[in-house]
């Protein structure tokens, strides 16, 4: 649900697997055959994994980050990964490299450039997200909602940014 000042999108599960399985069939009314998906993490492992089951095909993981102050709210400097890890060695052929979201496009098109610069065995690259904001700088291939008011995403599995093992043992009266 987006605020009235759109500033902010609440997403539920059941919302965010949905726009998963339609950004899946976007991907396959595309007629795009490809070889691996390249997750991002941590963003793109939830949609990565389900797109790598609907699909049947392998899942590689190469590590993001940014976004680490103000329990993950602000974004700070891009670091990217050397290596990837994937079930068949190294990554080739066509590759689905699917995020989250394109925020402001930085991670995509670093990560995109890093690729097509350091991994020659990657033939053709295409990338995926559920969302892109209107203020990203990159346009990614399959995209599930355009969001022209920039608002901040509240995706389902936020609340376990701020809680620690004491809090679960609390709630759980362990």
């Amino acid at each position: 649900m987006l605020t009235e000042d759109g500033k902010h999108l609440y997403v539920s599960y059941d919302e965010y697997h949905n726009l998963i399985e339609k950004l899946a069939i976007k991907i396959h009314q595309s007629g795009w055959q490809f070889d691996t998906i390249l997750c991002l993490a941590r963003g793109g492992m939830r949609p990565g994994d389900i797109l790598s089951r609907i699909f049947d095909k392998p899942l590689a993981i190469m590590s993001t980050s940014s976004y680490r102050a103000d329990a993950g709210t602000v974004q700070g400097h891009l670091d990217i990964a050397r290596f990837i890890t994937t079930p068949k060695g190294e990554i080739a052929g066509k590759v689905l490299l699917v995020d989250d979201l394109a925020d402001t496009g930085h991670t995509l098109k670093a990560v995109v450039d890093q690729l097509k610069n350091n991994y020659a065995p990657i033939t053709e690259l295409r990338t995926a997200v559920i969302w892109t904001k209107g203020v990203s700088a990159f346009a990614p291939d399959y995209s599930m909602d355009y969001l022209p008011t920039n608002p901040w995403i509240h995706q389902p599995f936020e609340p376990y940014d701020n809680m620690r093992p004491a809090a679960l043992m609390e709630k759980w009266k362990v």
